[in-house]
């Protein structure tokens, strides 16, 4: 009994940290089933929730992809531009299966295949992920920094701290060679 309860233990720090107890696993995990009834806002904000989650959760989505969504009702829209065609055909395939979920309209673009443009996202992820202000945004598991590339083109993506950390990311993207423009759509938290 001691060696199962234990095991339980170890189970909730390697799954959610150091620290986590059952009711913060339980509210990290999310849910099978709607939690209000559809039309609801509490619906849609479940329903929100379960998208990002599933996206964020599909094992090709790199830094050189840009996944985003959009809830209305029943009906998740896709957008955004992947490297891989297969990642768009999974993006449909992991919100379809969320209870409650009866239509996806899935408007990803696949990016061209080019050699240019790989060595570009290899080049801008070194100039942006190894300048020392914006190191701390290497270390999670999903970077919130998506470097998108499509002829020559960088689209910056994502979320950081602060308005420097923003421009530092432009002007390291911009200084790389071959690059043709940068367009930085960087949101800053709130």
């Amino acid at each position: 009994m001691k060696q199962q309860a234990q095991a339980a233990v170890l189970f909730l720090v390697m799954a959610f940290g150091p620290g986590a107890t059952g009711a913060q696993a339980g509210s990290i995990a999310p849910q099978d089933k709607p939690v209000a009834p559809r039309g609801t806002a509490k619906y849609e904000a479940w329903l929100t929730k379960e998208v990002r989650h599933h996206l964020l959760m599909l094992p090709y989505y790199s830094v050189f992809d840009n996944l985003e969504y959009q809830v209305k009702g029943s009906t998740v829209t896709l957008y955004g531009q992947v490297v891989r065609a297969s990642l768009k055909d999974d993006s449909e395939h992991a919100v379809k299966d969320i209870a409650g979920v009866e239509k996806v309209e899935n408007k990803i673009e696949i990016l061209p295949v080019s050699i240019n443009d790989d060595r570009i996202r290899r080049e801008v992820y070194r100039a942006v992920y190894s300048f020392p202000q914006l190191q701390k945004y290497s270390l999670g598991v999903v970077q919130p920094i998506h470097i998108i590339v499509k002829n020559g083109n960088v689209a910056l993506e994502g979320v950081v701290a602060n308005e420097g950390d923003k421009n530092v990311a432009y002007l390291q993207a911009n200084g790389v060679p071959g690059v043709f423009s940068v367009t930085n759509h960087l949101q800053v938290e709130k």
